[in-house]
């Protein structure tokens, strides 16, 4: 059984430590030992760097950030591999814990998700130990840890959602389901209502709104809908006997729910 290694040393309810200088508070998420074990030799020597807790899974990292208050996880790349939802939910379950996320190799499609989802710092594997602790100091303090590479990359990324938004004639490609959700959504329907519908479950539904969120640079159900109407997408992609039969199949017009 995989098991979260808490610091013994960090007792946050010890004399010494309420009358310490605030440290930044670190958690280490790597499945690799040797890793946590050399990133933790390198923050123990810096007086101003606390290590709180050492893990080796995403479960456990949840677990960690229940138990300890975290200024900084820095979490191993792989660790997140397949999971789209897990940044998202680290910064929804910890608001005030900032990532950095170490990368065997960094791609664009890769280091551009991973800022927008809301990771503070995408490093190497490789990165030097006084780099990694600048790098640490940096995010405490509220800053974005981003090379030259990155930021260009960034940069082309926001300028092409923003083309796609502006332009009506590039449009993203949506599916036949996908756009009968869209239409679902326009009509204020709940996701539970729409799984209905089509015949799904609600999880279901969820996941494809995240892909249509993505592809069409929206945050919410609402977004979506004045989206859709601003841009006539329905119009654009299905017929008018295919409107027609998917608003004779759904519910009367309900209030929209910014809620996904």
């Amino acid at each position: 059984m995989t098991v979260v290694h808490f610091d013994p040393s960090n007792n946050e309810d010890s004399p010494e430590e309420s009358s310490a200088p605030a440290a930044i508070r670190v958690i280490l998420a790597d499945s690799q030992a040797i890793y946590r074990v050399g990133m933790r030799k390198v923050f123990a020597v810096e007086d101003d760097i606390r290590v709180v807790a050492q893990v080796e899974t995403l479960p456990n990292l949840y677990a960690a950030l229940q138990r300890y208050p975290t200024d900084v996880v820095v979490l191993e790349g792989q660790l997140i591999a397949g999971t789209i939802d897990a940044i998202p939910e680290l910064v929804r379950q910890a608001p005030d814990a900032k990532l950095i996320v170490q990368v065997t190799e960094t791609d664009e499609a890769n280091t551009v998700e991973l800022y927008r989802r809301g990771v503070r710092g995408v490093v190497p594997r490789s990165i030097s130990p006084d780099l990694l602790v600048k790098c640490v100091r940096k995010i405490a303090e509220g800053e974005t840890w981003i090379d030259n590479q990155s930021i260009s990359w960034v940069i082309e990324a926001y300028r092409s959602q923003a083309t796609t938004l502006t332009d009506p004639k590039v449009q993203p490609k949506l599916s036949k389901k996908e756009l009968a959700i869209i239409s679902c959504i326009t009509r204020g329907m709940r996701n539970k209502e729409i799984a209905y519908q089509i015949g799904t479950t609600e999880q279901v539904i969820k996941n494809y709104l995240r892909k249509v969120y993505d592809k069409l640079g929206v945050s919410d159900r609402l977004e979506l809908a004045l989206y859709c109407l601003h841009h006539e997408l329905l119009k654009k992609y299905m017929s008018d006997e295919e409107q027609a039969a998917v608003a004779s199949s759904t519910e009367p017009t309900q209030p929209l729910r910014a809620k996904m």
